[in-house]
């Protein structure tokens, strides 16, 4: 049992960490980056509590021995080493098993602060990369304590493909490279604020090095070394003449409070993607798209790509959005960007309106049953919507939800 839940705690901390990479070619098998980054979190979970299972696995017996629950087992010599690799290997085992108990302790703590959502992203993204450090030192406890007889078969084929891919990733996230190749130098051409929403929109020029993007894409922006890179969905169209780009930010936490008194025309940001999958694509003649609050983002940009490219023949689409605050000039953009891309838009002012759900979304659009569905807000509103339209029979492959949560 020690051995078998190292090994899968172990398993689930190497692909964590790849994944951690911000790999690109597997995003269409997960549907993007925020679903790899929600396994991200999960396997951190499982990699964490079968840690702890391991380590009472390790140090349950001993516990028991001191409290006379159980008799020390008498052990007979070892059998002689068949390799002098596995010779070195056992001179090692005392080193490598007090490194890695304080490599857990470590590992425990640090996934806690990652988990604990109230604890400021910027003491979280400093925190983070020493995942890495610890997760380097429990590979040389793997390698060293894990059975020798293991290497020559199937499972320690798997296990070494794993630590080596593990170890080479957590190298990259110490040395700051995550994402360097997709990154490019931009300058902030424009902002303007709308106090009604506490919302800051700015616009990033990116005259060199940026691939374009499609409607619905996120990329991370750092205009702060010391706070990192935080996701923002792109707000425009792509336009190679222009370069611009076009971020949405809201005044929801600490870093996104500031964001209004601290960026200036001409400040220096790095920006890296893009990324996501929630491109809008499918072939139903009938899109509903569904933006609460800050979520409404993704929609505009398509619209702008709509509009651009010019509206699909004979698709319709009906564009709900739900919001708690209300800005008479955010929204005539809106119904602007909606007429010129032919969209049919329902605002919908909590106070004024109501709140919006799956009944009345059926009622403004009769052709649900044959329509995808595609959301982009609080995590709960979505779940509820989908679980609503699920029972009224429409099949879960075409409700599509962004899992805008990194943490």
């Amino acid at each position: 049992m020690v051995q078998a839940t190292g090994l899968l705690a172990m398993g689930c901390m190497s692909a964590a960490m790849i994944l951690a990479l911000r790999p690109r070619w597997p995003e269409r098998w997960f549907d993007g980056l925020d679903k790899m980054y929600r396994l991200h979190k999960w396997l951190g979970i499982g990699g964490l509590a079968l840690s702890i299972v391991h380590w009472l696995w390790a140090q349950g017996p001993k516990w028991a021995v001191g409290y006379g629950w159980l008799e020390r087992p008498a052990r007979g010599p070892r059998p002689p080493p068949g390799s002098g690799i596995e010779q070195a290997l056992r001179g090692l085992r005392g080193t490598a098993e007090d490194i890695g108990e304080w490599a857990f302790y470590a590992a425990v703590l640090l996934i806690l602060v990652a988990l604990a959502t109230r604890i400021p992203y910027r003491l979280f993204y400093k925190t983070h990369r020493w995942v890495a450090l610890v997760y380097l030192v429990l590979v040389f406890h793997s390698v060293v304590l894990t059975d020798f007889a293991y290497w020559t078969t199937p499972l320690g084929v798997v296990l070494a493909v794993l630590l080596a891919c593990g170890a080479s990733a957590a190298v990259v996230v110490l040395l700051r490279r995550v994402g360097a190749g997709r990154q490019v130098r931009g300058t902030i051409a424009a902002l303007t604020y709308y106090p009604e929403l506490r919302v800051l929109e700015g616009e990033v020029s990116v005259p060199d090095g940026w691939p374009g993007h499609r409607a619905g894409q996120f990329a991370f922006v750092t205009s702060d070394e010391a706070e990192g890179a935080h996701p923002y969905t792109i707000a425009s169209a792509w336009h190679p003449d222009e370069r611009r780009l076009t971020f949405i930010t809201k005044a929801l936490g600490d870093h996104t409070s500031r964001l209004r008194d601290r960026l200036k025309v001409g400040h220096p940001v790095t920006v890296e993607g893009p990324y996501g999958c929630f491109t809008f694509d499918d072939d139903r003649r009938c899109q509903v798209w569904i933006g609460a609050g800050i979520g409404i983002t993704p929609f505009i940009a398509r619209m702008k790509q709509i509009a651009q490219d010019r509206p699909v023949p004979g698709q319709e689409i009906h564009l709900f959005h739900p919001t708690s605050d209300f800005s008479a000039e955010a929204i005539a953009k809106l119904t602007a960007d909606a007429a010129r891309a032919g969209v049919r838009l329902h605002v919908l002012h909590d106070a004024r309106d109501g709140r919006l759900n799956g009944e009345r979304i059926r009622a403004a659009v009769p052709a649900w049953r044959e329509a995808s569905l595609w959301f982009c807000g609080p995590v709960g509103f979505g779940a509820a919507l989908r679980r609503d339209f699920a029972a009224q029979g429409l099949p879960p492959s075409r409700f599509h939800q962004e899992l805008f949560a990194m943490r």
